[in-house]
């Protein structure tokens, strides 16, 4: 801080003031001669004219030189010397911004990390193929991100300010899922691997007016919220999860499409990616969804592929939906009331509880009020599910690691983990979980007190813990800043976070 960078700069030139009239002390107590002027070009007493730690060098060694030696004195001269050397430090007060930090880890070969540097090194140093422990992504100038997301090798970074660039892309772009990356020595070409956060372009109408809320990423494809200019997708196609018709043998390499959404009847407020499909829920609580639908997840009564965004119906028609969760091929709806939803595949026990099928065509209700209370928040993996309820408890099911220890793999009803495991104990009884995500196979809860927790497949070092086995508890993450949101790939993970002060 520049206070602090002055006063330690003023206490390097007093400690030379301060060391000089000590040593000319000294000389005066032994009976020898003074040398003459100091080396900063004069007397010291003159040399410290005109400023504070000048005077009061100046005062030490006028002091010293009354007192002759005196012991009670000279220890006196000698603590205000030693405080004058100490380092002054300047803290934030109350006011102080707290600056925002990104930060990743996992997989870096891809480019999802957006760390150039770990992909293609300096002469001399080698490639780092795994990040296994957080690090910090810089961004110059802050763009100050407010929404992250990651794919299948790919992350999206949004912010909601007004200036042009508003989305930024890194990692595998095979399917343009990034938009078109221009390549630098060829212009007509675009790059196939993005390995640092590059700028992603996009067809608004108002570009310094409309403001983008939210990004998401499924396997090979993109969604993007406007605020005022709707939906827009980007990437794989191949079975509508754009929002727009399948063009056979359609070339998504290099792709320049950026498609805008049509057939939405209301404002969206967000937009989810699974695995090859694309749900979107409006400010009025309905829930539309597009893509491939062999297991159910389009949840529109069938198993074909949808081209065009259509609304679901089934146990949810009628009920304000809140939120959605997907990122494979199961999905899961919130409702205001905080009751459950779900529908797509349940392969591995995540729709058990109501129904043997491994495919569910259309929103079902979950019962599980009775042991979870009220849902607040959903979280929708690979092979597992998570639900947070309006005390903070998390509750898990389905298939995998699910955070309750390796005796438990499987299970078609939620059981909850915990809360020890995240810091609520007798002393700290405030604790609780506030946000819930999910990988492919992993999964991870932030706490209202700022602490970010892991658990489940460590595929590349995605849970970031600094080694690569799996993860069969919670387990907290350490991190140079305090998460506020963080997003969960295959095998990699995005956090944002805000210095502690």
């Amino acid at each position: 801080m520049p206070a602090a960078r002055g006063r330690r700069a003023g206490g390097r030139a007093s400690e030379g003031r301060v060391q000089f009239a000590r040593r000319a002390t000294g000389r005066q107590e032994r009976g020898e001669e003074d040398p003459g002027p100091c080396p900063g070009g004069g007397m010291a007493v003159a040399a410290a004219r005109g400023s504070g730690a000048g005077r009061m060098a100046m005062s030490l060694a006028a002091a010293a030189a009354a007192t002759r030696g005196s012991g009670p004195a000279r220890r006196r001269l000698e603590a205000e010397a030693a405080e004058a050397e100490a380092p002054v430090v300047q803290y934030a007060g109350g006011r102080g911004r707290r600056a925002q930090r990104l930060f990743a880890w996992g997989f870096a070969f891809s480019g999802a990390l957006g760390l150039p540097s770990f992909a293609l090194p300096r002469p001399g140093a080698s490639p780092r193929r795994l990040q296994p422990v957080p690090y910090r992504l810089r961004f110059h100038p802050d763009p100050k991100i407010s929404s992250v997301a990651c794919g299948y090798g790919f992350t999206l970074l949004a912010s909601s300010t007004r200036d042009v660039t508003k989305v930024w892309g890194m990692g595998l772009n095979k399917d343009s899922q990034l938009g078109f990356q221009q390549s630098r020595q060829h212009r007509d070409r675009g790059y196939e691997y993005v390995l640092e956060p590059s700028p992603v372009a996009l067809p608004l109408e108002r570009p310094q007016e409309s403001r983008v809320l939210q990004v998401s990423c499924g396997r090979a494809h993109s969604l993007v919220l406007t605020d005022g200019e709707g939906v827009f997708s980007m990437g794989n196609n191949s079975y509508g999860q754009c929002g727009r018709e399948v063009v056979e043998n359609e070339v998504y390499r290099e792709s320049h499409v950026v498609h805008r959404i049509r057939g939405l009847d209301e404002q969206v407020v967000q937009v989810v990616c699974g695995q090859d499909h694309s749900l979107f829920l409006t400010k009025s609580g309905a829930v539309y969804s597009c893509g491939w639908g062999a297991d159910g997840q389009t949840g529109l009564g069938h198993l074909r592929v949808t081209s065009v965004p259509s609304r679901l119906r089934g146990d949810i028609a009628g009920v304000r939906i809140v939120q959605l969760a997907s990122y494979g091929d199961s999905c899961l709806a919130v409702s205001a009331d905080g009751h459950l939803f779900g529908w797509g595949n349940s392969e591995y026990l995540q729709l058990a509880a109501v129904t043997e099928s491994t495919q569910v065509k259309e929103p079902r209700h979950l019962p599980f009020s009775a042991v979870v209370g009220k849902v607040k928040q959903a979280a929708c993996g690979g092979t597992g599910n998570m639900v947070l309820n309006d005390q903070g408890d998390v509750f898990v099911w389905g298939y995998g690691i699910l955070g309750k220890g390796p005796t438990l793999l499987e299970t078609p009803t939620p059981e909850m983990i915990p809360p020890i495991l995240f810091g609520r104990t007798d002393r700290n009884p405030d604790i609780r979980v506030a946000q819930v995500r999910c990988g492919l196979s992993h999964f991870a809860a932030i706490t209202n007190k700022g602490q970010l927790f892991v658990w489940g497949k460590n595929v590349r070092g995605c849970l970031g813990i600094g080694r690569m086995e799996d993860q069969y508890f919670p387990w907290r993450v350490t991190l140079a800043g305090e998460p506020v949101d963080v997003a969960c790939g295959v095998d990699h993970m995005v956090t944002m976070a805000q210095s502690f002060i």
